[in-house]
């Protein structure tokens, strides 16, 4: 299993961590999306993750991917 850690801006609430799930659960290869608002991080865990694919899916539902980080 790969895992890929992002640094987001912008999501301040529930609502806004059930969005960026519901899209990066959409990218294939994705089995798994945790959210920490308290730090702005996501954590995507699955096979073959693509990073463009996992950005862009971020981007698309109205955040802005800070870094990537080390996982």
């Amino acid at each position: 299993m790969e895992r890929k850690r992002y640094l987001v801006i912008g999501m301040s609430c529930e609502h806004c961590a059930g969005s960026i799930r519901k899209e990066l659960g959409e990218v294939p290869g994705v089995a798994h999306v945790g959210v920490d608002l308290a730090t702005d991080t996501v954590l995507v865990d699955g096979e073959n993750l693509d990073d463009a694919l996992l950005r862009a899916a971020i981007t698309g539902a109205g955040y802005e991917v800070a870094e990537a980080v080390t996982a």
